[in-house]
């Protein structure tokens, strides 16, 4: 009986690892999802900005009429 129960705890084990080893590897996997989104945003960020000053139009900084 005790060897059954060391035979199980065992195979727990190693399921377990098993199972973090998976996990890890989909952690590192969406990491570089989430990096290579992340330099997207910024390049879409930075493209937005740039076209969205080039559309602006100049104001002049004046006085009000009443001034």
């Amino acid at each position: 009986m005790p060897a059954d129960r060391l035979t199980t705890l065992e195979i727990r084990a190693a399921e377990q690892e098993r199972t973090i080893e998976e996990l890890s590897g989909q952690i590192a996997e969406q990491w570089t999802v989430i990096e290579r989104m992340q330099r997207k945003l910024d390049a879409l960020t930075d493209r937005f900005l740039a076209l969205e000053e080039q559309a602006a139009p100049d104001v002049p900084v004046t006085k009000p009429p009443h001034w």
